[in-house]
């Protein structure tokens, strides 16, 4: 990654449905308190992956409902499509790779053999990925006689069954943990080893990953039998993979906390937000006062001079807010205006994420700090692109101090309450 100096300290390797995201949580906080705890701590020096199931496409629009953040690499279509940043550039290499003794169009032909396997929809389709859904009663009858027939017209190929549901025909090379792992060694050839790696999945098509060499993993609480039953027969001796007593992202953190990975408490977990040592960190920092701001308007802190004090003795006197509309006020003239404000998402589903932190070191005691900010409303969301400055100063109460802030709307992202904003 060229962002990073030298070797990422962690490499995050994490299936998306009922790994990372909870779809039983409608508000989000497990996925929300591992947000926070990336953004503030890990950010900056790790590699986030996330590796699904889904096609990109579809892959898009699980962004588009949940609030996930951008990851430096996506694995999508059962590891058989590589990407990078949010521009989802694809790697040129892996689909070489991959086209190797792979031919669409024959697999296809023998599939269509199996009546019992039913085509799942184009947009799950993929240009090396073939997938069915069949019950789960009924796999075993086709895997075994499809594999062969396949193979017999000498193509290289696996099947992977998942969910109980899902059948997916792949080229043999291909697959989240052979993905992962030819990840691994493009880091490898350039001199920049991933420190440590952690994989994180719940289901039948997670199981490669947790053999590759030297990672560690978590089978988050609520994982499928079939991921199980894989870890009782091939695993159960490798005390690098856990099975998490917390659901999805919880678990995630659960397990960076297990294998001494680094910082495992997210700063949603620890109020008040500005009177520990968690700020000592620019993006700590950052996470932090967009905390406490959610936290008034939810009127989960109460309402005190004291954190109105607080707000300003953290940003400058004079400095400015350039609000996305493109009007300009004082910083504190904002946090007065905030004041007025504790409270009114009393009782709604408003939050509020920052994704993609980075933080550049522009002098001895400055930082400028560029980020998406994102805010929920319950029924819809919207973004913000914020740049921050920050100095360091000897006469406020915190590390730092907030001198200059300034967003622009993100309008592929929704336009957020004009008359409503703040910070």
């Amino acid at each position: 990654m060229d962002r990073l100096d030298g070797s990422a300290n962690l490499m995050l390797v994490s299936d998306l449905d009922d790994t990372m995201v909870d779809h039983t949580d409608p508000d989000n906080l497990s996925l929300l308190r591992f947000n926070a705890l990336w953004e503030s701590t890990y950010r900056q020096d790790s590699i986030l992956v996330f590796s699904t199931g889904r096609s990109p496409t579809l892959y898009k629009k699980l962004r588009k409902e949940k609030p996930i953040l951008t990851p430096d690499i996506t694995i999508t279509s059962v590891g058989t499509e590589i990407a990078y940043g949010e521009e989802l550039v694809p790697d040129e290499g892996w689909i070489q790779l991959l086209s190797k003794n792979w031919n669409r169009n024959e697999v296809l032909e023998e599939t269509a053999k199996f009546p019992d396997l039913i085509p799942q929809a184009d947009m799950d389709q993929g240009p090396h990925k073939v997938s069915f859904y069949i019950p789960k009663e009924k796999a075993q009858e086709v895997i075994t006689p499809l594999y062969s027939s396949l193979t017999q017209r000498g193509l290289n190929v696996k099947i992977i069954y998942s969910s109980g549901l899902a059948l997916d025909v792949l080229p043999k090379g291909a697959g989240k943990g052979q993905a992962l792992a030819y990840l691994i060694e493009k880091f490898e050839s350039i001199g920049k080893p991933p420190k440590n790696t952690i994989v994180c999945g719940d289901s039948g098509n997670d199981s490669e990953m947790f053999t590759v060499e030297g990672v560690y993993g978590v089978m988050v609480h609520n994982s499928r039998e079939e991921l199980l039953e894989w870890y009782e027969e091939n695993a159960r001796s490798n005390h690098k993979i856990i099975h998490a007593t917390e659901e999805c992202a919880s678990g995630i953190i659960q397990a960076i906390g297990h294998f001494q990975l680094g910082p495992s408490i997210s700063p949603r977990d620890t109020k008040p937000f500005f009177s520990n040592e968690d700020n000592r960190k620019p993006a700590q920092f950052m996470v932090n006062f967009y905390l406490l701001y959610e936290s008034w308007r939810r009127a989960e802190v109460e309402k005190s001079e004291a954190i109105i004090h607080n707000l300003k003795s953290i940003t400058h006197s004079t400095g400015v807010i350039v609000h996305p509309s493109g009007a300009e006020n004082s910083i504190h003239q904002s946090i007065d205006a905030l004041e007025s404000c504790h409270g009114d998402k009393r009782g709604t589903s408003f939050r509020v994420w920052l994704d993609k932190v980075i933080v550049s070191a522009i002098g001895l005691d400055s930082w400028l700090l560029k980020f998406n900010k994102w805010e929920f409303n319950g029924t819809s969301s919207w973004c913000s692109a914020t740049t921050v400055l920050l100095n360091s100063k000897v006469e406020t109460a915190s590390v730092f101090c907030i001198m200059h802030m300034h967003q622009t709307w993100l309008e592929e992202y929704g336009i957020g309450d004009r008359q409503n904003w703040t910070f």
